[in-house]
């Protein structure tokens, strides 16, 4: 099952987040106490791998905490939906729906503990509409009309055709019910002679009708799919453990046991002693002893009498004995920590060393570079995050077949990293989210890549006081401009990074626009269609208006001015020929109007890429609209114009961002099926397009 997105409601700051879309790595990023956390937590409480029990006081809202303990089973705190993937057919005919429909399954989890599983591509009706049932009878009385009736049925057709028709015009104005088609059955079935003949061709077309409407109020009286209990065991069986991770629980290098043995039987801990709790109590997890054990079999046996006297020989043998065993399980499990560690982190020769003395438990790292033995609080705080982290993940997603079903939440990562390692760190994750979606919060622009902005979502507080979060990352920035700060920072690390490391940069308007190119470059590349001679990266001016400013700070000493694509509507052609006449007077040629690509008028980015593949992600977006946008799209025509035009028309209200929203659906739906769906005209146009921008292509 892979997350598609989820949403938080009512959950210490956060009434309604909305819906959160994730992709295999996401990015919550916002200011301090924007309420990141409370939008990793309810997620890490769906299906915790270990922990994550429901604490009222710490996590109903405090505005409603009368109200949700009186009665916690009302009150729904994260929803989640999944994609059922392979094994979407299994759950469609266990729940009797198409396979369409069981492709996507939410789960929902309230405040007292219980799930609810819902598909929600599934419609489940109650209900028969008057124009469905009607649709019936007439198709029958039509049919029967037709049908040649025996010598002795003509007066029986007449009855039979008179009474259809009595029961279309009775037939309400308003959606029947399970017990008023139970009623229309009896009435239909009433019209035939209780011993038709065997050979009529007319009253077996009455009971195929009577079937029909039987057919119609058994789905009527059919649970919803997701309350089949066998269904809804099997689904929250299935659904992936998150592991929850926190700087909170960063170890120690030096432990004292006596507190961990008192700490690990307290429920009353707060939040950051509750986290270096769990990661305590799985680092003893993962050496196989109890820290109550550990204790013991290094305790020093003495006998107090009168006179006193030492140990025995044999009390003696047995300390050393105990010692012994103890200081092998350490050694066992430090030697296996190494191993598994080396095969999971790649940029380091780690050697660890458990070692216990008294009430005291240490732990000790050496390298290649350093082979003296450090205590781990010695070392960077670098490497105490990720040899916790990956503590956690180890043990608590332990028996989730290699870990590929656990799902990671990481609060603030990496923070005490140098900024170069953050970046690794974020390389780091691409890498692992090959068999883990991983979702973190940050406020660090080094864990921002400015090429996949897709993946990040802003985190603000609204002007009720409420946590919000959204992919549009211009949105709510007059509440709380810092909130979008990782992102400008990362913008301005692509710029230095294009200009030092010698890329070439191509200004576009918005982010929708960089992830159509950056989409298209990777297919052109991958293809081998393509070979760069420099590096193509595309940073979002943010709208015409700030396209000069980018221009000019992007314009390095005795450097060409980058190339720009702007849309061919009017405020593009505006700045075109603003540009044009001044700081673009010398080179004009590098100023695309995007028109002269995709041979539309007052065209945009979303042009260049085939009208099918737009339509599809729109009615996968707004898959509940009356007529599908794939129905009705026309190439030749400018696409978002068509896009309003049809959400005007099924009354639906196409949220501020939606545009950046499609972009990324596009993206991944491009990268997922390759360029081989993709028409040669089009490929064609992305080549001469890239040609142009000074790229070097193989010979076809």
């Amino acid at each position: 099952m892979r997350l598609l997105r989820y949403r938080v409601t009512n959950f210490r700051s956060v009434i309604d987040s909305g819906w959160i879309s994730i992709d295999d790595v996401t990015a919550l990023i916002g200011v301090n106490e924007s309420g990141k956390s409370n939008l990793l937590l309810p997620l890490w409480k769906l299906k915790p791998a270990r922990e994550g029990d429901i604490r009222p006081t710490s996590d109903y809202p405090k505005t409603m905490f009368a109200e949700i303990r009186e009665n916690p089973g009302s009150f729904c705190f994260i929803s989640v939906e999944f994609d059922l993937g392979d094994v979407a057919d299994r759950f469609a005919g266990a729940a009797g729906i198409t396979l369409e429909d069981a492709q996507v399954v939410r789960v929902d989890r309230y405040y007292d503990g219980e799930y609810k599983v819902s598909f929600p591509r599934h419609q489940h009706h109650t209900t028969a509409s008057a124009e469905e049932v009607e649709g019936l009878l007439q198709t029958a009385l039509t049919e029967i009309k037709s049908i040649s009736a025996l010598a002795k049925e003509e007066t029986q057709k007449d009855e039979l055709v008179s009474g259809i028709e009595s029961a279309i015009l009775g037939l309400p104005t308003v959606p029947l019910s399970a017990d008023e088609l139970s009623a229309l059955t009896s009435d239909l079935r009433a019209l035939a002679p209780e011993a038709p003949a065997k050979t009529s061709s007319i009253f077996p077309r009455l009971e195929a009708l009577a079937a029909q409407i039987d057919d119609l109020q058994a789905r009527l009286l059919a649970p919803a799919p997701g309350t089949v209990e066998s269904v809804k065991a099997a689904i929250i069986k299935r659904v992936p453990r998150f592991v929850y991770y926190s700087n909170y629980g960063n170890l120690d290098s030096e432990i004292y046991l006596p507190h961990v043995v008192d700490n690990l039987e307290r429920d009353d801990l707060g939040e950051k002693e509750a986290a270096k709790a769990r990661t305590l109590r799985v680092l003893f997890s993962f050496v196989r002893l109890e820290p109550s054990e550990i204790l013991e079999l290094g305790r020093d046996e003495t006998t107090v009498g009168n006179p006193p006297r030492g140990p025995s020989e044999a009390e003696i043998a047995e300390v050393a004995e105990r010692k012994r065993e103890r200081s092998i399980l350490l050694q066992s499990a430090g030697t296996t920590l190494t191993s598994r560690f080396k095969d999971w982190w790649k940029q380091g020769d780690y050697r660890f060393r458990f070692e216990a003395d008294g009430n005291h438990f240490r732990i000790w790292v050496a390298d290649e570079r350093r082979p003296a033995e450090v205590e781990l609080e010695g070392r960077s705080t670098g490497l105490q995050w990720f040899l916790s982290f990956y503590l956690v993940f180890l043990v608590e997603s332990a028996g989730q077949g290699e870990h590929e079903n656990a799902i990671l939440l990481l609060d603030e990562p990496g923070l005490s990293l140098h900024p170069l390692a953050q970046y690794d760190l974020s390389k780091f994750f691409d890498n692992l989210a090959k068999t883990n979606q991983i979702l973190y919060t940050t406020h660090s622009p080094f864990l921002v890549h400015a090429d996949r902005l897709d993946r990040a979502r802003k985190v603000y507080v609204d002007e009720k006081g409420a946590t919000q979060a959204t992919s549009d990352l211009r949105k709510g920035a007059e509440l709380q401009p810092g909130a979008a700060y990782a992102v400008h920072s990362a913008l301005g690390l692509s710029i230095a990074d294009s200009l030092m490391l010698g890329c070439q940069p191509v200004i576009v308007e918005g982010s929708s626009d960089q992830h159509y190119l950056t989409a298209i470059k990777t297919l052109l590349v991958s293809s081998g269609r393509l070979k760069p001679a420099r590096e193509l990266v595309f940073p979002p001016a943010g709208g015409t208006k700030n396209t000069r400013m980018v221009a000019s700070i992007l314009t390095g000493r005795d450097e060409a001015l980058p190339y720009m694509i702007l849309d061919g509507d009017e405020s593009g052609r505006r700045i075109a020929k603003e540009l044009g006449s001044s700081l673009y007077q010398q080179q004009p040629d590098r100023l695309i109007i995007i028109d002269s690509y995709t041979d539309i008028n007052g065209s945009e980015i979303e042009d260049l890429i085939p009208a099918s593949v737009i339509a599809s992600v729109i009615d996968r977006i707004y898959r509940l609209a009356d007529n599908q946008f794939s129905d009705s799209v026309e190439t030749g025509r400018p696409i978002l114009d068509q896009i309003e035009a049809w959400a005007q028309k099924e009354k639906i209200d196409l949220e501020p961002g939606w545009k950046v929203e499609v972009s990324k659906n596009a993206k991944q739906f491009l990268l997922k099926n390759g360029i081989s769906v993709i028409s040669e005209e089009y490929v064609d146009r992305w080549q001469k397009l890239f040609d142009l921008l000074g790229s070097t292509t193989t010979d076809q």
